[in-house]
């Protein structure tokens, strides 16, 4: 509904999943995992409300990995800050909206992944200001975590579908296989 689909649809075929945009209750049931692109948290949720998608993406969330970029991020949290709002509280984290500052502080950083360095893109980024006991940190940026797996879910606080690296949606790609 918002975000940009193409630049994840090219890195999760480079990762070698067949991708195709969902936007419809009955798409979702097509596929075996998603992705929720960057976009406006706030937006993202007056769409899927207006269209009747919140809860067949919870339950969808509930029995399908889902991968949340940015604003993804913020919807997969179970607690969201400045300001508070609803989400779909499927990963145990605290997430604070546009932590790292406005527009004009957006940035590109190297992050290290499982010993390889990959780039990451903040733009108007979350901050995840809590992790709970079984979310697993992947990456850290100026000592917060931005990369982080719960159970079968993935975030990260950045854009990884607009880097040269396809390091992130690999590991989702995987994650996804191997798990049937």
């Amino acid at each position: 509904m918002q975000g940009n689909f193409h630049a994840h649809c090219s890195a999760l075929q480079r990762a070698g999943a067949k991708a195709i945009e969902v936007r419809t209750a009955e798409e979702l049931k097509s596929v075996d995992a998603l992705v929720i692109p960057g976009g406006e948290s706030t937006t993202m949720l007056k769409l899927l409300d207006e269209e009747n998608l919140f809860e067949p993406l919870k339950e969808f969330g509930e029995k399908k990995p889902i991968f949340g970029t940015c604003a993804g991020a913020i919807l997969l949290a179970s607690e969201v800050l400045n300001p508070a709002q609803r989400s779909l509280r499927l990963m145990d984290l605290t997430v604070e909206r546009n932590a790292y500052g406005r527009q004009i502080d957006s940035r590109i950083a190297q992050i290290d992944l499982e010993g390889e360095k990959t780039e990451a893109v903040f733009i108007r980024a979350p901050v995840i200001r809590r992790t709970g006991p079984e979310a697993k940190v992947l990456a850290i940026y100026l000592n917060t975590p931005v990369l982080v797996q719960h159970g079968r879910h993935m975030v990260a606080t950045f854009h990884p579908e607009l880097s040269n690296g396809n390091l992130i949606h690999s590991r989702f790609v995987q994650g996804v296989s191997s798990a049937g």
